[in-house]
C-alpha cells in the first residue's frame, strides 16, 4: 500500500471523482496540495487536475459557482490561506449558497496543536461558515480526508444543491498516510411524480382555460430545457421563466415569454398574475420572482408545484398540490400522460399571449433603432443582443443596467445565463465569466457589468491573460451606482450621497494588463467592437458610456415612507 501526504491524499481524491478544474488563490496552509497538482500534470498526458488561479479567493469563488451551473458541477474552490484567506470566499460561499450552485471548498485551516490558542491567523472558520453553506466541517484525522471529500461532494450535489466546506488543519496535509483508490461518489438522482400525481395535473389541466408553466433552476440542473419545450408544445401552454433563468428555454419559441416577474417584462408577468393554473417547475416562486405579493402570481389560480427540494414548496403561495421531485423527470412525466389534454381549451389565451408578446418585440425593435446620445441601456443591449452567436454564455451583475439586460437577452443554449440571483451581488459577473468559460471553451463567454461593478474585480483582468479565457467584458458605465441614485432622485429630493462614482478607462486598463481594449460611445462603435472581440477569442473589455439618466427605481415599496417626510 502506496504511503503519500494528506494533501495529495486530497488531489488523488478530486481526480478520482472527475473534478477536472480547481479555481484558488495560492496560500501557504495547503502546499502539498499544491505540489500534487503540480506533479501529476507534469507527469501523465492527461495532465491532471487544472488550475485557474485568481487574484482574489473571493473572485475565485465566484469562478468556481459559475463552473458550477455551465457543467453540472461540482466547482471545486481551493482557500490555500486559512484564516484571511478563508474569510475572504464568504461572499461567495453565501452566493453560491443562494443560488443553490454545489460548490466544494477545501479551506486551509491552521494546525490542530495550534487550536484555541489566538495563534497567527486563527478564526473560527467552521462556526464562520455554517450559516451559509449545507455543511462547514473541521477535518480531524488525516486518514479520513479521501471519505471527507467524497461525502463533500455528495452533499453538494444531493437534492437541492448547495455550497460545502471543508476546514483541513496545515498539519494533515503534510501528515503521511496509506492511500487506497476511493470510489467515485455516488450522487442520487430524484425520480419523478406518482401515478396519483400524475392524473390529478391532467384533471386540473383538463379543467383550465388560463394555464401558464413557470420554469426555474432546477430545469437547468437537470438539463430538462428539451423536455420543457416538448411539453410546451404538447399542451400549447405559453412558457415563464423564473428570474435569473431566462436561458431556460430557447429564445424566440413561440410559447416562451421570457422572464416574469418583477424583474421581467410585463406580458411573462401578466401570463402568472393573470392566469387560472400555474404549474410550476423546479422554481420557488421566492422574492426575485414575484416579490411575494399577487401583483405578479395569481390570488385564484390553482398551483402545482414541482420542486426537489419539499420544504420549498407551497412556502411563498399556498399550492393545490406540492409534489417533491425532479423538474425534467417530472416534464417528462407529465408529457407522456399529455395525450388526453384538449389544447383548444385555452386557444383564446394562447392567441392573446401571442398578440400582447410581439408587441413588445415591436416596442424592443424600436429600442434597437434609437439614435440618442449617450446610448440608453435598452439601446446598448439591443446591439449585444444582435452581435453574440448563439452559443454564447453571458453573465450579469446586480444593478441598474443589469436589471434591464435580465430580458432583453437573447440565450438559444442552455446554460448560458448566469446571474447573482439572490444574494444581488455587484462585483459577479465578471469573475463568474471566467469560470463560465473554463468550463466550457469553445463557447463566447460575454460578461455585462456596470462601471461600478467592474471596479471590484478588474484585477482579474490578469487572470484571464494569465489562463488564456477569451473573455469579454461590456462596461456600461453610467458613472454611478444606478439604482441607489435613482431612489435618492425619487424619494429623497435628488440629494445624492455617495452615488456618483469615477471610473478609470477600463479598455485602457484592460490594455496595460495585456487584453484587448475597445472604448464605445455609439451603437456603431459598439457593434464593431463586439464583433471584433468575438472574432479575436482574447481577453477583452469593452468600455461603453451609457446614458446617466437611464434610470429606474424597482422597489419603491421600499421608501414609500421616506417620500412622505
Amino acid at each position: 500500500m502506496q504511503t503519500i501526504t494528506g494533501g495529495a491524499a486530497v488531489y488523488r481524491t478530486l481526480k478520482e471523482a472527475g473534478v477536472t478544474t480547481v479555481f484558488g488563490l495560492l496560500g501557504g496552509s495547503m502546499l502539498e496540495l499544491y505540489d500534487a497538482m503540480y506533479e501529476d500534470g507534469a507527469m501523465y498526458e492527461d495532465g491532471g487536475i487544472a488550475y485557474v488561479g485568481a487574484r482574489d479567493e473571493r473572485a475565485a469563488g465566484h469562478m468556481a459557482d459559475a463552473y458550477a451551473r455551465i457543467n453540472g458541477g461540482p466547482g471545486v474552490v481551493l482557500g490555500a490561506q486559512a484564516g484571511p484567506g478563508v474569510v475572504n470566499l464568504v461572499t461567495a460561499v453565501a452566493e453560491a449558497h443562494l443560488a443553490y450552485s454545489p460548490l466544494v471548498v477545501i479551506a486551509g485551516a491552521i494546525s490542530r496543536s495550534d487550536l484555541g490558542k489566538d495563534t497567527f491567523q486563527e478564526v473560527d472558520q467552521v462556526a464562520l461558515f455554517q450559516p451559509i453553506c449545507k455543511r462547514s466541517l473541521l477535518v480531524t484525522d488525516a486518514t479520513r480526508l479521501p471519505a471527507m471529500v467524497n461525502d463533500a461532494i455528495r452533499l453538494a450535489m444531493s437534492g437541492r444543491r448547495g455550497p460545502v466546506v471543508l476546514h483541513v488543519p496545515r498539519d494533515l496535509f503534510a501528515e503521511q498516510v496509506s492511500w487506497t483508490e476511493q470510489p467515485a461518489p455516488v450522487i442520487a438522482r430524484p425520480g419523478g411524480p406518482s401515478t396519483e400525481d400524475i392524473a390529478s395535473i391532467m384533471q386540473m389541466l383538463a379543467a383550465a382555460r388560463q394555464p401558464v408553466i413557470v420554469a426555474g433552476g432546477g430545469l437547468k440542473w437537470s438539463e430538462g430545457s428539451a423536455a420543457l419545450a416538448a411539453l410546451a408544445e404538447k399542451l400549447s401552454v405559453p412558457v415563464v421563466a423564473s428570474t435569473g433563468h431566462a436561458d431556460v428555454m430557447r429564445h424566440g419559441h413561440p410559447l416562451f415569454a421570457g422572464q416574469g416577474g418583477p424583474r421581467g417584462n410585463r406580458v411573462a408577468s401578466g401570463l402568472t398574475r393573470d392566469a387560472d393554473l400555474i404549474l410550476v417547475l423546479g422554481a420557488r416562486l421566492a422574492f426575485n420572482s414575484t416579490f411575494h405579493s399577487h401583483d405578479y402570481i395569481s390570488d385564484t389560480a390553482r398551483i402545482i408545484q414541482i420542486d426537489v427540494e419539499g420544504s420549498a414548496i407551497g412556502r411563498y403561495f399556498p399550492v393545490a398540490l406540492g409534489i417533491q421531485a425532479d423538474a425534467r423527470a417530472s416534464a417528462e412525466a407529465i408529457l407522456a400522460a399529455a395525450a388526453s389534454v384538449d389544447s383548444e381549451n385555452w386557444s383564446a389565451w394562447r392567441e392573446k399571449f401571442r398578440a400582447d408578446f410581439d408587441d413588445l418585440l415591436s416596442e424592443r425593435e424600436g429600442e434597437a433603432s434609437d439614435t440618442s446620445l449617450p446610448m440608453r441601456p435598452a439601446r446598448a443591449l439591443a446591439e449585444i443582443r444582435k452581435a453574440l452567436p448563439e452559443d454564447a454564455i453571458v453573465t450579469l451583475d446586480t444593478g441598474n443596467a443589469c436589471l434591464q439586460a435580465a430580458d432583453r437577452l437573447a440565450h438559444y443554449q442552455a446554460p448560458g445565463l448566469v446571474t447573482p440571483l439572490d444574494f444581488g451581488l455587484v462585483g459577479f459577473g465578471y469573475a463568474a465569466a471566467l469560470g463560465a468559460q473554463a468550463a466550457a471553451p469553445e463557447r463566447t463567454v460575454v460578461s455585462i457589468m456596470g462601471d461600478g461593478g467592474f471596479g471590484f474585480t478588474m484585477a482579474e483582468i490578469t487572470s484571464a491573460i494569465h489562463h488564456n479565457l477569451p473573455v469579454i467584458a461590456v462596461v456600461l458605465d453610467n458613472g454611478a451606482w444606478g439604482a441607489e441614485k435613482a431612489y435618492q432622485q425619487e424619494f429623497f429630493g435628488g440629494r445624492l450621497l455617495g452615488a456618483d462614482i469615477n471610473s478609470p478607462p477600463y479598455d485602457e486598463v484592460a490594455k496595460l494588463c495585456g487584453a484587448d481594449g475597445y472604448s464605445a460611445e455609439t451603437p456603431e462603435d459598439l457593434a464593431t467592437a463586439l464583433n471584433a472581440a468575438i472574432t479575436a477569442r482574447r481577453p477583452a473589455v469593452i468600455h461603453t458610456k451609457i446614458d446617466p439618466a437611464a434610470l429606474s427605481t424597482l422597489r419603491k415599496d421600499l421608501f414609500a415612507k421616506s417620500a412622505q417626510k
